[in-house]
């Protein structure tokens, strides 16, 4: 998409908000394309701005299906800017997103494993499912707390 003025903040940026529903929308079409039935956002991991995108700057998001659980899933998404005049391209910011996928009552369905198998996919799996534990482990750990 251009970023176009309406994008802007009070600094002359590209505001973080429409950056952060423009990688929701594109991890749910991933999600949705992998399960085939609607998924709903569970988590968004943190999410570092590393440099301003531009007015006038076309950003693109690149995504993949990192893990698959029973219901869940984690959807990398990857945020490029693109100078049109110049061709300049930088990677401001990058996240990793939780969906869950949903029957036709609202509850989570199962849904199908993927298998890594490039090299690249199967580092993105690995790295994936180290999050997926710690990301257990601190809702765990929460509960306990809530008691």
């Amino acid at each position: 998409m251009l970023m176009m003025p309406h994008h802007e903040n009070v600094l002359g940026h590209v505001f973080g908000g429409i950056v952060l529903s423009m990688v929701d929308t594109t991890a749910a079409v991933s999600a949705m394309r992998h399960a085939r039935t609607p998924c709903v956002t569970v988590s968004v991991d943190r999410v570092d701005f590393r440099e301003p995108i531009h007015i006038g700057e076309l950003l693109t998001m690149k995504a993949s299906v990192n893990f698959v659980g029973t219901t869940s899933m984690e959807i990398g998404v990857r945020v490029e800017t693109e100078n049109l005049l110049t061709g300049e391209r930088r990677h401001t910011n990058s996240c990793y997103l939780t969906f869950v996928a949903i029957d036709s009552n609202g509850k989570p369905t199962r849904i199908s494993p993927i298998q890594p198998e490039t090299a690249d996919e199967e580092r993105r799996h690995a790295a994936a499912k180290e999050r997926r534990r710690r990301r257990l482990e601190e809702r765990n750990a929460e509960a306990k707390q809530d008691k």
